[in-house]
């Protein structure tokens, strides 16, 4: 395929897997109170799909590639929590001294966008590097990846909107943020065969300690700040926050049926 319509064929599949953040507009006609309500299991499934897309995607991505789970995969994945743990301490400094508002944004939203944006970019490389192969190839990858950006971007939004954010700055931050996606179409259409090596080796691993950084760290310790007493109300919430968090991880797991 000429390389002219490789550029095409990638830049305007990027595009409309970017357009999938603007999934957050479905919330516009719903009440502030209702919204409010619905918020805390949109971060349970988000937590879900982050370790899912980690442990069921991205790690067994690195495995099939390299053949192994070695040293270097290993410290890559441990440098990813470790960075985003630095992130977050940086993220601290600058925002904590003041208690949550519509003034001051609580620092899990910035992680968040943080580890989309690189997830995004990693996305916006592999679309590219698939089309570098064949045209076949480059629309299955990027059906795979609309499948998956579908409940990834809806627990993204949900994350932003509950730390803080107004639906209007949720989506749009969402929707910058899934536009780093075109810088990594750019990038490997640039560098062509090398982006494998590069994604494979660095960013993967990278990308995955993240989410399970955000996971763990961030977002499943404030699952527990809404369920801390013990009444059957919190009782029932607990359970459907569990649903939420297991569901995340099973539509991740259910994209394995598109590979």
């Amino acid at each position: 395929m000429p390389m002219i319509k490789i550029w095409l064929w990638s830049i305007a599949s990027v595009v409309i897997v970017s357009l999938i953040s603007l999934i957050g507009l479905s919330t516009f006609g719903i009440k502030t109170e209702t919204l409010k309500k619905f918020l805390i299991y949109m971060l349970a499934f988000s937590a879900g799909a982050l370790f899912g897309d980690a442990f069921i995607h991205l790690i067994p991505g690195i495995v099939k590639k390299q053949g192994s789970f070695g040293l270097f995969p290993s410290i890559s994945l441990l440098s990813g929590i470790v960075l985003f743990f630095i992130v977050e301490k940086f993220i601290h400094w600058q925002h904590c001294h003041i208690p949550v508002s519509k003034e001051h944004i609580h620092p899990f939203t910035y992680m968040n966008l943080v580890g989309d944006g690189v997830h995004n970019f990693i996305d916006g490389l592999i679309i590219a590097g698939s089309y570098l192969v064949n045209l076949q190839i480059g629309i299955a990858t990027t059906l795979a990846v609309v499948f998956h950006e579908i409940p990834k971007e809806m627990g993204v939004f949900g994350v932003l909107v509950h730390g803080g954010f107004s639906r209007g700055k949720a989506l749009a931050l969402n929707f910058l943020t899934a536009l780093i996606a075109v810088s990594g179409t750019i990038i490997a259409l640039l560098i062509g065969s090398e982006v494998a090596d590069i994604t494979t080796s660095i960013l993967l691993p990278i990308a995955a300690g993240g989410f399970i950084y955000i996971a763990g760290a961030d977002l499943i310790p404030e699952l527990h700040k809404e369920t801390a007493s013990h009444s059957s109300p919190q009782v029932a919430a607990s359970l459907l926050q569990l649903l939420a968090f297991v569901s995340g991880i099973g539509v991740m797991a259910l994209l394995l049926l598109l590979e």
